[in-house]
């Protein structure tokens, strides 16, 4: 590995909005009747159609959520043609006055969530008195939370003390297998249940706990607070070098600057069951709840690092151009960044800690929904979703309205309120005798800058292919 955990983690965050992407199951479709992967949000839901999946293409869930993104933290260099520097700048600019470069940052907690799902397999039938699902996917999830005081601090607002309070990072990898089954149980209940094996790739879990900033000199900081790495990936390691203390008669100390994967594999097994029941009121209205990734990842080793004092002498963050004029590129800039996160977190290398056990967040759906009396073809639904993963909780609410014109044809659009903003969705599923297609949204993507990179952190796309009977 390139750069450091510890460099990454932090610059990443700072930089969130120039890297990653968040995906969840496509909300949108919830009650879109003949979407084959309902049963993904409740595994209450059949199907009428048994289908395979498209190999890699069945099912493909990308998207962000977040209540900042790259337009809070880049911005427009205000001396941009007058100095000959860089057309764009951080917040961090000098030349940016503080309330315009923090404008964008929420004064509470700054943070992006998201998970990228792939459907390797999967296959829907009939049989056994009921609806059955076998699934193969690659899920990967990252949350990143930070205080409004941390940007604060960055752009250096004043000469005091400020209280940053807790810095969370994390991400996670795993393969899972799931095996579900739904059943009619009389003429108004239907019940599912899904059972999840684990396959662990990588965790990483950073928390940089009471983080308080005082001055101590003109250009010099104390920092102070509990950092801890914790890293649980086959085959991984820290690497570290010697470095001086500014004060000689200190001496040396070592510290964390790169990381090393050696080999790759498993590392770690867990489980997870999902639960869902869908109950028909009347002939109008239907009500549902779903419960998803009870479980969890016992990994087997956990790659620690923690700082080496509770109060270290820090130098400050220091503004660096995103875009040159003569061709730096992004990634130089994260690595500049990425040296002055490995100074901020302070890490040094504490060892294998032996095996810890991970959540993997579970996920909880209520919903509606009603078919209109004087058209059967349209339903409206309204959908309550909630991710329950520590930092990185969040809630949804959502409306949708449903249509299905044709036998093999139907969609919808719909409204969505978050943790993070407003949002539309739609969703169109095509599915003919022999093949099946979706695409949809839950959030429709605004603005991109020159370099591609999504302005808003609120981003979804899902799309993928089965072969229907």
């Amino acid at each position: 590995m390139k750069s450091i955990y510890n460099k990454a983690i932090v610059a990443a965050s700072m930089l969130m909005a120039c890297s990653g992407a968040m995906a969840q199951e496509l909300n949108s479709a919830y009650y879109t009747e003949d979407y084959n992967f309902r049963h993904e949000m409740n595994p209450a839901y059949g199907n009428e159609q048994n289908y395979v999946s498209i190999p890699a293409l069945g099912n493909i869930n990308v998207g962000l959520h977040g209540n900042f993104g790259y337009q809070d933290v880049v911005l427009h260099n205000p001396m941009y043609g007058i100095e000959g520097g860089k057309k764009m700048t951080t917040f961090m600019n000098p030349y940016i006055s503080a309330s315009e470069a923090l404008d964008g940052f929420s004064t509470g907690n700054n943070r992006i969530v998201g998970d990228v799902g792939v459907t390797l397999l999967s296959a829907g039938f009939k049989a056994f008195g009921g609806y059955n699902t076998i699934t193969l996917s690659s899920k990967t999830s990252f949350g990143v939370s930070l205080p409004y005081e941390l940007f604060e601090f960055a752009k250096n607002t004043g000469n005091k003390t400020y209280n940053i309070g807790d810095i969370n990072v994390g991400a996670k990898s795993y393969v899972e297998l799931g095996l579900g089954h739904s059943r009619q149980i009389n003429d108004k209940l239907r019940v599912g249940a899904k059972l999840k094996f684990l396959l662990g790739v990588a965790s990483a879990d950073f928390l940089f706990k009471d983080v308080k900033a005082d001055l101590a000199s003109n250009d010099k900081w104390i920092i102070s607070g509990t950092a801890t790495a914790d890293v649980s990936m086959k085959g991984f390691t820290y690497e570290s070098e010697t470095a001086e203390y500014n004060d000689p008669s200190k001496g040396e100390y070592e510290k964390i600057n790169s990381a090393n994967v050696d080999g790759a594999g498993i590392g770690g097994f867990g489980m997870a069951i999902d639960l869902g029941g869908v109950y028909k009121i009347n002939d109008d209205w239907t009500v549902n709840a779903a419960v998803l990734d009870l479980g969890f990842i016992n990994w087997s080793n956990d790659m620690q690092a923690v700082n080496r004092a509770d109060k270290f002498e820090f130098s400050g963050f220091r503004d660096l151009s995103v875009k040159s004029d003569h061709g730096s590129t992004i990634d130089d800039q994260l690595d500049s960044y990425g040296d002055q996160i490995t100074d901020f977190v302070n890490l040094r290398d504490n060892g294998d800690q032996g095996g810890r056990t991970t959540g993997i967040g579970a996920t909880v759906n209520v919903g509606a929904e009603y078919n209109l009396p004087v058209y059967r073809k349209i339903t409206f639904g309204a959908l309550s979703s909630t991710r329950i993963n520590g930092a990185y909780t969040w809630t949804e609410g959502r409306i949708s309205a449903n249509w299905t014109p044709l036998s093999w044809l139907d969609g919808g659009v719909n409204f969505a309120v978050n943790s993070f903003t407003t949002s539309m969705g739609w969703v169109l599923n095509i599915h003919p005798k022999g093949y099946n297609f979706f695409i949809g949204m839950d959030h429709v993507l605004g603005k991109n800058s020159k370099e591609g990179i999504p302005l808003s952190s609120n981003a979804s796309l899902a799309l993928g292919m089965s072969i229907a009977w």
